[in-house]
């Protein structure tokens, strides 16, 4: 019970991360960086004080898929708070969503499974919940926010989230936390160039509240977060870890209504219902997704 106790705390976490995003008035690159470096930090000193063991040997042998889905992590999240702010929390997350059907529409061609009538139907239903959700964001505009743009960012993270999943699929011998470490560490190594580069990040003009925010998607949403996932995944069956993880989109969407007044309506649930249906039934009657992926 403990260990669902911890997976639904973490989904819960990973849900609300949208409304902190919100309320951090910095460019995209900059956010992402501070997630990775902190992050990394954090779940570095978590390592030591538990004695979790790091396999250098084997981390090498990995070295080059760790790099690459360390840099697609990294540019992951740099699309994703675009979406969060260009659209509502509710479309980034259900576009994020799609990254499962990207995982089924590209496994036959990296990893040589067969493209099923299951999973054609799968796709299917997503590309309908898809086509739902654009049609609302397209009708109905409000205020600054550009929801096609949004969508379109949201499914770009989706791509590389994908891509993530897949690459993971070919990590041999590494837990969930070492995969984790070494990805958020890659990730934060990779964009440092791009805020040197740009010269943005005054880190003494970030204001109090700001600071506040950024330290809680660094440690709550990334280090403890995935503490609580990883040390719990272990003891627990795949079908249940899977059925816990749709938590997270659902207490995203249910978040933002409480505390940004975001509306649901009847046809972007009807939408939400069938991406995250369309995930489900390629989960569970088809495909094999992995559960030591970096959750957002």
């Amino acid at each position: 019970m403990k260990n669902k106790l911890n997976i639904i705390s973490a989904m819960i976490i990973f849900g609300s991360l949208g409304v902190f995003i919100k309320n951090i008035n910095l460019p995209s690159l900059e956010i992402a960086f501070l997630r990775a470096i902190i992050g990394s930090i954090f779940l570095l000193l978590a390592g030591l004080i538990m004695g979790q063991k790091i396999s250098f040997k084997v981390i090498k042998k990995n070295i080059l898929i760790l790099i690459l889905s360390g840099v697609a992590l990294g540019f992951n999240w740099i699309l994703l708070f675009q979406a969060y702010k260009y659209t509502t929390i509710s479309n980034s997350t259900l576009s994020y969503y799609f990254a499962p059907v990207f995982v089924i529409m590209l496994a036959p061609i990296i990893l040589k499974e067969k493209l099923t009538i299951t999973k054609i139907l799968c796709v299917i239903m997503a590309m309908c919940g898809l086509f739902l959700i654009v049609s609302i964001g397209s009708n109905n505009p409000s205020g600054s926010y550009n929801h096609i743009v949004g969508i379109m960012y949201g499914l770009a993270a989706a791509v590389l989230y994908a891509s993530i999943i897949l690459m993971n699929k070919f990590i041999k011998n590494l837990s969930g936390f070492e995969t984790t470490l070494i990805q958020l560490s890659v990730s934060a190594l990779v964009l440092l160039p791009s805020i040197v580069y740009r010269g943005n990040l005054n880190l003494s003009k970030i204001g109090s509240k700001a600071w506040i925010f950024i330290l809680m998607i660094g440690i709550l949403h990334t280090g403890i977060a995935y503490l609580m996932y990883f040390s719990s995944i272990k003891e627990l069956k795949g079908q249940s870890i899977a059925i816990l993880s749709y938590i997270d989109p659902i207490s995203a969407v249910i978040i933002a209504s409480i505390f940004l007044g975001e509306t649901i309506t009847f046809v972007k649930i009807i939408g939400g219902v069938l991406i995250l249906g369309s995930t489900f039934l390629g989960e569970f009657l088809e495909t094999k997704f992995t559960h030591n992926t970096v959750e957002l």
